[in-house]
């Protein structure tokens, strides 16, 4: 039988009234909503302090059983990142001519996508996100892990945020399949694949696609507001 964890107490929330909560609460969320996804990156460096400044944040994410099935492969030396987008687009060529049904095709011309991946050699660092399948413990035996797709997806949005709020730009890319990247970053076989994020200055002439974002009303429901 698991015996409970020792408890301590919770760390004192920063006092703010209300007016101050909002005022947080506005400017964070005009923040985010100026991130736009970047393709066009400068090759201008960002110290490693910040990335991993970043990925703290990002690693005190909430996860299942709090088994924390995230793992973080930051990567700045350029013949690595020279191997991953040789196998990204390779992956992504199959994807544009083979795999990807026309529908899908359709649904990313707006956007200007294809196979070329420049990205993945001029900005500074790739960040490749893997979550653990399973667990390994002392003995080598398979260790269960819970929730490890939703544990994750929530410390790659902390990330990204991070990121942003750092001042730095950001491309979520995901080739299918990714194997190549347990391969090239010497991962155990435990790790899968979940997001190859780009990060970088954008580049002085960078132009994003004109598009918009669903208004909150269309995507948020408020229950049982109190009045006053």
């Amino acid at each position: 039988m698991t015996t409970a964890a020792p408890t301590i107490a919770l760390p004192a929330l920063e006092p703010l009234d209300d007016a101050q909560r909002l005022e947080r609460a506005v400017e964070f969320a005009d923040r985010m909503a100026r991130r736009r996804t970047v393709r066009d990156f400068a090759n201008n460096a960002v110290p490693s302090a910040v990335i991993h400044e970043c990925l703290r944040a990002a690693a005190s994410a909430p996860s299942g059983a709090n088994q924390q099935p995230w793992r973080f492969v930051a990567v700045a030396d350029a013949a690595i990142k020279r191997r991953i987008r040789e196998a990204a687009e390779a992956e992504e060529r199959e994807f544009y001519q083979r795999r990807a049904p026309q529908q899908w095709l359709d649904a990313l011309a707006p956007i200007g996508t294809d196979a070329n991946k420049p990205f993945l050699e001029t900005a500074p660092w790739l960040i490749a996100v893997f979550y653990e399948r399973f667990g390994v413990d002392a003995q080598g035996a398979k260790v269960k892990r819970y929730y490890p797709h939703e544990s994750v997806g929530i410390a790659c949005g902390l990330l990204i945020a991070a990121l942003h709020n750092a001042g730095l730009a950001t491309l979520t890319h995901t080739p299918s399949p990714m194997a190549f990247l347990n391969d090239i970053l010497v991962r155990p076989k435990n790790e899968m694949p979940y997001l190859l994020l780009v990060v970088g200055h954008p580049s002085a002439a960078c132009r994003v696609p004109d598009i918009q974002r669903l208004p909150l009303e269309q995507v948020a429901t408020f229950v049982g507001v109190p009045k006053g």
